[in-house]
């Protein structure tokens, strides 16, 4: 099976992932703004059987999320400090990728079909969302993992 590969800005941590993600979130929570240094994050979601370290031993940080009050595990090279995914206690079987961490961060489609942008109630001046994608205020999701009904935007959305 064909595989991706991305890893951090010294190369010490490298991992791979096998097949398509499940779906890709743009996030704009103060979390990934924070975690980021950038307006929001993309973050294509695997089944945790598709993702594998290949080389070094990530350091995690646990964090407490103040919207579903769950604990999201950030793993980081320790050398570089470069995050280059997620694990969740809401989601134990998925992971999402740090999308700039790939050594294609295009690789993946991103479309209205296997996207969404969340917690929009957060982005910062400036932030475009295209029309046809889903879209949520904060969530897509109940703290239980309920899914929400999302908002599905018939124009450009531009953040003043």
């Amino acid at each position: 099976m064909p595989y991706q590969a991305g890893g951090c800005l010294c190369g010490g941590l490298r991992y791979r992932v096998t097949g398509d993600p499940l779906w890709v979130t743009a996030c704009f929570c103060r979390f990934c703004q924070s975690a980021t240094g950038a307006l929001g994050m993309v973050e294509p979601i695997f089944d945790t059987d598709q993702f594998a370290v290949t080389t070094g031993t990530p350091t995690r940080y646990d964090h407490v999320s103040g919207g579903s009050g769950k604990q999201v595990n950030v793993h980081f090279c320790t050398t570089c400090g470069t995050k280059t995914h997620l694990t969740f206690e809401r989601w134990p079987d998925r992971l999402g990728v740090y999308a700039g961490t790939f050594d294609d961060p295009g690789w993946f489609a991103f479309t209205p079909e296997n996207s969404k942008f969340i917690f929009l109630d957060d982005a910062v001046r400036g932030t475009m969302v295209p029309a046809g994608f889903k879209t949520y205020a904060q969530h897509a999701a109940t703290a239980e993992g309920e899914p929400l009904e999302p908002e599905v935007l018939s124009e450009i959305l531009h953040i003043r």
